[in-house]
Protein backbone atom coordinates (compact mmCIF):
# COMPACT_ATOMS: atom_id res chain seq x y z
CA UNK A 1 0.00 0.00 0.00
CA UNK A 2 1.32 3.41 -0.93
CA UNK A 3 0.25 7.02 -0.32
CA UNK A 4 -2.10 7.05 -3.32
CA UNK A 5 -3.93 4.02 -1.88
CA UNK A 6 -4.42 5.91 1.38
CA UNK A 7 -5.92 8.83 -0.54
CA UNK A 8 -8.25 6.39 -2.34
CA UNK A 9 -9.38 4.92 0.99
CA UNK A 10 -10.22 8.41 2.29
CA UNK A 11 -12.11 9.32 -0.89
CA UNK A 12 -14.20 6.15 -0.59
CA UNK A 13 -14.94 6.92 3.08
CA UNK A 14 -16.15 10.37 2.05
CA UNK A 15 -18.53 8.86 -0.50
CA UNK A 16 -20.08 6.55 2.11
CA UNK A 17 -20.36 9.35 4.67
CA UNK A 18 -21.96 11.59 2.02
CA UNK A 19 -24.46 8.80 1.25
CA UNK A 20 -25.47 8.63 4.92
CA UNK A 21 -25.68 12.40 5.36
CA UNK A 22 -27.78 12.81 2.22
CA UNK A 23 -30.10 10.02 3.38
CA UNK A 24 -30.63 11.65 6.79
CA UNK A 25 -31.05 15.14 5.31
CA UNK A 26 -33.24 13.95 2.41
CA UNK A 27 -30.87 15.43 -0.16
CA UNK A 28 -31.99 13.15 -2.98
CA UNK A 29 -30.31 14.93 -5.91
CA UNK A 30 -26.95 14.95 -4.13
CA UNK A 31 -27.42 11.30 -3.15
CA UNK A 32 -28.12 10.43 -6.78
CA UNK A 33 -24.86 12.11 -7.80
CA UNK A 34 -22.83 9.47 -5.94
CA UNK A 35 -24.67 6.42 -7.29
CA UNK A 36 -23.88 4.91 -10.68
CA UNK A 37 -26.84 4.92 -13.08
CA UNK A 38 -26.97 1.10 -12.87
CA UNK A 39 -26.37 0.94 -9.11
CA UNK A 40 -27.87 -2.03 -7.25
CA UNK A 41 -29.23 -1.82 -3.69
CA UNK A 42 -30.27 -4.69 -1.43
CA UNK A 43 -31.50 -3.42 1.93
CA UNK A 44 -32.47 -5.55 4.94
CA UNK A 45 -30.81 -8.74 3.72
CA UNK A 46 -32.23 -8.26 0.22
CA UNK A 47 -35.86 -7.90 1.31
CA UNK A 48 -35.89 -4.50 -0.42
CA UNK A 49 -33.85 -4.79 -3.64
CA UNK A 50 -33.63 -2.27 -6.47
CA UNK A 51 -31.70 -1.98 -9.72
CA UNK A 52 -30.84 1.45 -11.04
CA UNK A 53 -30.25 4.82 -9.41
CA UNK A 54 -33.80 6.03 -10.14
CA UNK A 55 -35.43 2.97 -8.55
CA UNK A 56 -33.24 3.29 -5.46
CA UNK A 57 -33.99 7.00 -5.07
CA UNK A 58 -37.73 6.39 -5.56
CA UNK A 59 -37.68 3.79 -2.77
CA UNK A 60 -35.75 6.08 -0.42
CA UNK A 61 -38.01 9.06 -1.16
CA UNK A 62 -41.12 6.95 -0.50
CA UNK A 63 -39.86 5.43 2.74
CA UNK A 64 -37.70 8.22 4.18
CA UNK A 65 -38.92 11.35 2.40
CA UNK A 66 -41.61 12.58 4.78
CA UNK A 67 -40.57 15.31 7.23
CA UNK A 68 -42.09 13.15 9.98
CA UNK A 69 -39.38 10.53 9.36
CA UNK A 70 -36.23 11.50 11.24
CA UNK A 71 -33.15 9.34 10.92
CA UNK A 72 -29.58 8.95 12.01
CA UNK A 73 -27.34 6.54 10.11
CA UNK A 74 -23.74 6.04 11.24
CA UNK A 75 -21.19 3.75 9.63
CA UNK A 76 -17.90 2.89 11.28
CA UNK A 77 -15.13 0.29 11.09
CA UNK A 78 -14.55 0.53 7.34
CA UNK A 79 -12.80 -2.48 5.83
CA UNK A 80 -11.99 -1.17 2.37
CA UNK A 81 -10.20 -3.23 -0.27
CA UNK A 82 -8.91 -1.70 -3.47
CA UNK A 83 -9.73 -4.46 -5.94
CA UNK A 84 -8.43 -2.81 -9.11
CA UNK A 85 -7.29 0.55 -10.51
CA UNK A 86 -10.92 1.72 -10.71
CA UNK A 87 -12.75 -0.63 -8.30
CA UNK A 88 -13.03 -1.17 -4.57
CA UNK A 89 -15.22 -3.00 -2.09
CA UNK A 90 -15.95 -2.34 1.57
CA UNK A 91 -17.67 -3.65 4.66
CA UNK A 92 -19.09 -1.09 7.10
CA UNK A 93 -20.71 -1.46 10.53
CA UNK A 94 -24.03 0.43 10.61
CA UNK A 95 -25.96 1.76 13.60
CA UNK A 96 -29.20 3.53 12.80
CA UNK A 97 -32.22 5.07 14.44
CA UNK A 98 -35.38 6.00 12.54
CA UNK A 99 -38.19 7.92 14.21
CA UNK A 100 -41.56 8.08 12.46
CA UNK A 101 -43.68 10.73 14.13
CA UNK A 102 -46.78 9.88 12.09
CA UNK A 103 -46.77 6.25 13.24
CA UNK A 104 -45.30 7.13 16.67
CA UNK A 105 -42.52 4.54 16.45
CA UNK A 106 -38.76 4.37 16.81
CA UNK A 107 -36.74 1.75 14.95
CA UNK A 108 -33.21 1.02 16.13
CA UNK A 109 -30.80 -1.41 14.65
CA UNK A 110 -27.38 -2.48 13.54
CA UNK A 111 -26.20 -4.07 10.34
CA UNK A 112 -23.23 -4.63 8.13
CA UNK A 113 -23.10 -2.92 4.74
CA UNK A 114 -21.19 -4.48 1.84
CA UNK A 115 -20.54 -2.00 -0.95
CA UNK A 116 -18.81 -1.92 -4.31
CA UNK A 117 -17.30 1.29 -5.68
CA UNK A 118 -16.11 2.36 -9.12
CA UNK A 119 -13.96 5.26 -10.24
CA UNK A 120 -15.72 7.16 -13.05
CA UNK A 121 -14.56 10.48 -14.48
CA UNK A 122 -12.17 10.92 -11.56
CA UNK A 123 -14.85 10.36 -8.87
CA UNK A 124 -15.57 7.34 -6.71
CA UNK A 125 -19.22 6.27 -6.93
CA UNK A 126 -21.30 3.57 -5.29
CA UNK A 127 -22.06 0.75 -7.76
CA UNK A 128 -23.66 -1.62 -5.25
CA UNK A 129 -24.81 -1.20 -1.66
CA UNK A 130 -26.40 -3.79 0.58
CA UNK A 131 -26.89 -4.43 4.26
CA UNK A 132 -27.92 -7.37 6.39
CA UNK A 133 -29.24 -6.72 9.89
CA UNK A 134 -27.46 -7.84 13.02
CA UNK A 135 -30.61 -6.79 14.87
CA UNK A 136 -33.55 -4.45 14.53
CA UNK A 137 -36.05 -3.41 17.19
CA UNK A 138 -39.27 -1.44 17.07
CA UNK A 139 -40.60 0.63 19.94
CA UNK A 140 -43.86 2.50 20.26
CA UNK A 141 -43.23 6.11 21.20
CA UNK A 142 -46.71 6.17 22.78
CA UNK A 143 -45.53 3.77 25.48
CA UNK A 144 -42.56 5.84 26.62
CA UNK A 145 -43.63 8.05 29.49
CA UNK A 146 -42.71 11.71 29.07
CA UNK A 147 -40.97 11.20 25.72
CA UNK A 148 -41.00 14.36 23.66
CA UNK A 149 -39.10 15.38 20.55
CA UNK A 150 -37.37 18.70 21.30
CA UNK A 151 -35.67 19.35 17.95
CA UNK A 152 -35.75 18.27 14.33
CA UNK A 153 -33.98 19.36 11.17
CA UNK A 154 -37.30 20.34 9.59
CA UNK A 155 -39.74 21.10 12.40
CA UNK A 156 -37.47 23.36 14.46
CA UNK A 157 -34.73 24.07 11.92
CA UNK A 158 -32.45 21.92 14.03
CA UNK A 159 -32.83 24.11 17.13
CA UNK A 160 -33.72 22.56 20.48
CA UNK A 161 -36.69 24.02 22.31
CA UNK A 162 -35.23 23.10 25.71
CA UNK A 163 -34.59 26.11 27.91
CA UNK A 164 -31.38 25.95 29.90
CA UNK A 165 -30.08 28.59 32.33
CA UNK A 166 -26.51 29.47 31.30
CA UNK A 167 -23.94 28.71 34.01
CA UNK A 168 -22.44 32.20 33.88
CA UNK A 169 -25.82 33.74 34.80
CA UNK A 170 -26.86 31.24 37.48
CA UNK A 171 -26.99 32.73 41.00
CA UNK A 172 -24.63 31.47 43.70
CA UNK A 173 -25.74 28.21 45.25
CA UNK A 174 -24.45 25.33 47.28
CA UNK A 175 -22.45 22.79 45.20
CA UNK A 176 -25.16 20.14 45.61
CA UNK A 177 -28.02 22.38 44.47
CA UNK A 178 -29.20 22.38 40.87
CA UNK A 179 -28.93 25.57 38.89
CA UNK A 180 -32.21 27.49 38.94
CA UNK A 181 -34.08 27.01 35.71
CA UNK A 182 -32.35 23.75 34.87
CA UNK A 183 -34.97 21.05 34.93
CA UNK A 184 -34.68 18.72 31.93
CA UNK A 185 -38.20 17.44 32.62
CA UNK A 186 -39.85 20.85 33.02
CA UNK A 187 -41.18 20.94 29.46
CA UNK A 188 -42.53 17.38 29.47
Amino acid sequence: MDASDLVTLELIKRVKYQYLRCLDQKRWRELGDILTPDCVAAYSGGKYSYVGRDAILDFLRQTMGREAVLSSHRCTQPEIDITGPETASAVWALNDVVIDLDYEITIRGAAFYTDDYVLQDGRWLIARTAYKRTYEELQSRKDVRRLRLTASWWGTDGRSDLEVAPRDRAPERAPTERAPGWDPTANL
